[in-house]
């Protein structure tokens, strides 16, 4: 796409591939087969832009990644198609100052409008890994937002520019609707929050710790029973020496989680999204940080005693 759109900016012929200069990868292409004979060959394209990109450009159309599982498509499909709107206002606007007076565009009024947005949109342009850290230097590099956390994305809905996009320029939101979902998106994403780490102290207070706890017991009784008969115990000692502090992590991250759950629900605030934000600072990284520690306990505990199904059993057995 970057070739063909610097093609017509730079009013010069499109590169041709096949010449060693010029050499890219190439993807063998296929045909699909549907069975039906009065429909044409149907070529299958075999590249894998759309595991790369949130925007794929796929040869012949932009495909979108899916939202979350939980997640309605339908308010961001609203957002973009507002975008697509904004931005084919701004064009027909800009078409119809070059063409002046005259009843039609000419093709070099039309390519000089194009040329100028093919310049504007330049900077997110980008046909590398978008998941990548090269992708977030250069992001950077090119003056780019990268933003990372949803209270913060959040945030732009009321930016002043993106605020009259959806509301005054198009229409397609009143402001109190928009302001609407501004809240409900803020409060939903710290009430998940909040159950999510509600959700996961009940697991690891009730089950994981008990179940660690447990098998520490049985490794101490172990290894104090084959001393007393003047058995080596050392594989038991070594055993118990590797889970005690993995235990101890656990109950310590544990204990964090609660008080950072306790703290964001005490101290409520009245703002939507400092709310938000306080679950995403707070409570998120105390979720990330106890799931770190079951994990590495996960590994130690014999899997007798381990009371919730195991990786290995998830993929393989389940």
């Amino acid at each position: 796409l970057n070739e063909v759109l610097d093609a017509i900016d730079e009013d010069r012929p499109l590169k041709n591939f096949s010449m060693p200069q010029f050499q890219t990868i190439k993807v063998g292409g296929t045909v699909l087969d549907v069975k039906v004979a009065g429909l044409p060959h149907i070529a299958r394209d075999l590249t894998d832009r759309n595991r790369t990109s949130p925007f794929a450009f796929t040869g012949n159309k932009f495909e979108f990644r899916a939202v979350g599982s939980k997640q309605s498509p339908s308010f961001p499909v609203t957002v973009l198609n507002c975008a697509v709107t904004a931005a084919i206002t701004e064009i027909v606007a800009d078409l119809r100052a070059q063409m002046g007076s005259k009843p039609a565009p000419s093709d070099d009024d039309t390519l000089a409008v194009i040329r100028k947005y093919i310049r504007l949109t330049r900077p997110v342009r980008f046909e590398g890994d978008n998941y990548s850290d090269a992708w977030v230097a250069e992001a950077a590099r090119r003056g780019l937002p990268n933003i990372r956390t949803a209270p913060e994305a959040f945030t732009y809905l009321l930016k002043d520019k993106h605020l009259a996009m959806l509301t005054t320029d198009t229409g397609i939101f009143s402001h109190g609707e928009l302001m609407s979902r501004y809240h409900i998106l803020n409060e939903r994403y710290a009430k998940d929050v909040i159950i999510e780490a509600e959700t996961l102290k009940t697991i690891v207070g009730q089950q994981i710790l008990p179940a660690a706890l447990e098998y520490r017991k049985s490794l101490a009784e172990s290894a104090a029973a084959l001393k007393a008969v003047g058995v080596e115990a050392a594989p038991e000692v070594q055993v118990l020496n590797e889970l005690a502090p993995l235990v101890v992590a656990l109950q310590a991250e544990h204990t964090k989680l609660a008080a950072a759950v306790q703290k964001l629900i005490d101290h409520e605030s009245d703002d939507s999204n400092k709310h938000a934000q306080a679950a995403c600072d707070s409570v998120a990284p105390a979720i990330a940080a106890t799931r770190d520690a079951a994990d590495a306990l996960e590994t130690a505990v014999a899997d007798k005693y381990w009371p919730l199904p195991k990786y290995t059993e998830l993929l393989l057995t389940i």
